[in-house]
């Protein structure tokens, strides 16, 4: 019999309260690694009173669980999100991107957390509140996980937009990552504005053009 999926518990979130801090802010994003499209970073404030069960690392969640989780937690809790475009991923770097992504999707919150917990070993610098870095915390942390299933769900939906404006290389399928089918229709079709230029298949295929 195969072992249940580990979900997000909320010690963290526990701790800081403790502390006096009441306004716990989960934060991840999502697309670090595709070819194509933006990275998606989400921050997601709980009620500790109602939080939705099941909250667990955006990976490991059924598509169908997954979108259920992410609409729940836009009835239940405080959600944001934040974006940062292909342009920018190529001029900043991924990391960089990402970390503006998140600071995006804080500063979009109701008002600044009284924490936040953001997914990984890094803090983006110029927060506007205290933070911890938690690594594998969209595993371990109920509110990262919370911003991973939501991240997740918005950059996948936006990924079928964007496939259905540039057909061919399978972006609601794949979300943009370098898929074999991907790859195939990147040397077939050639390079389109979603495509980030600074990651090595691309400007591998830019250069031989």
């Amino acid at each position: 019999m195969r072992a249940p999926r580990p979900v997000a518990d909320d010690r963290l979130e526990a701790a800081a309260r403790a502390r006096g801090m009441m306004r716990v802010a989960g934060v991840d994003e999502v697309g670090r690694g595709p070819l194509a499209g933006p990275v998606v970073a989400a921050a997601v404030v709980l009620d500790p009173g109602a939080v939705p069960e099941g909250l667990a690392d955006s990976k490991t969640v059924a598509p169908v669980r997954r979108d259920a989780l992410a609409a729940a937690l836009r009835d239940c809790a405080e959600v944001s999100l934040g974006f940062a475009s292909v342009a920018e991923i190529d001029a900043l770097n991924i990391l960089q991107a990402s970390h503006l992504a998140m600071r995006r999707a804080l500063a979009g919150l109701q008002r600044p957390p009284d924490l936040a917990l953001i997914d990984g070993n890094r803090l983006p610098e110029g927060l506007a509140c205290p933070a911890e870095a938690v690594v594998r915390g969209d595993a371990r942390c109920v509110s990262i996980a919370a911003a991973s299933i939501v991240a997740k769900v918005a950059r996948d939906a936006l990924m079928v937009q964007l496939d259905a404006r540039w057909p061919g290389y399978g972006w609601a399928r794949n979300a943009g990552y370098p898929t074999r089918d991907h790859l195939a229709a990147l040397r077939a079709l050639g390079v389109t504005p979603e495509h980030r230029r600074s990651f090595a298949p691309v400007r591998n295929m830019l250069c031989e053009e």
